[in-house]
């Protein structure tokens, strides 16, 4: 398997890893807390899974449709148990590298635009985009939720 792809799937490989680590084991209340303000861990492993997809369907070459859309304007509200956030983010993960494995490497540098605005990009640069956004993402959930387990009483 090419450099690129290998790597994508190696970042979602990793999250998934990452997530099951340092969240499983979160109370439904927890997975969904906001100490100081700050997004719940529900949202990033929503936000993440949601993510991939909006940018896989832009590397397709298609545009986001009003379930995608709907999606996007509720990752933030908190909401779902633990299990149904998890299961989740397990599948938005699965269906995320069954569609970069179908992803030509031939591809890589054929433009793409993103948005109602049409920005371009290209093929690869989703693909990168794909695997930086998910490790930013991880990084917060886990952060966030060392917060809330450190808070316990």
């Amino acid at each position: 398997m090419d450099a690129v792809r290998r790597q994508v799937l190696h970042t979602f490989e990793l999250a998934e890893d990452d997530m099951e680590k340092w969240c499983a084991g979160l109370s439904d209340a927890e997975m969904n807390a906001r100490p100081f303000g700050i997004a719940p861990v529900s949202f990033h492993l929503r936000h993440m899974v949601g993510t991939i997809d909006r940018l896989l369907t832009y590397l397709a070459g298609g545009q986001l449709s009003a379930e995608q859309m709907t999606t996007m304007r509720g990752e933030l509200g908190a909401g779902g148990t633990t299990a149904e956030v998890m299961q989740l983010f397990k599948d938005g993960l699965a269906d995320a590298r069954r569609r970069v494995l179908l992803i030509s490497p031939g591809s890589y540098e054929e433009a793409r635009g993103v948005g109602r605005k049409m920005l371009p990009t290209t093929v690869g640069a989703l693909m990168v985009h794909c695997a930086d956004h998910t490790h930013r993402h991880v990084g917060q959930a886990v952060t966030t939720s060392k917060v809330v387990v450190g808070m316990r009483v």
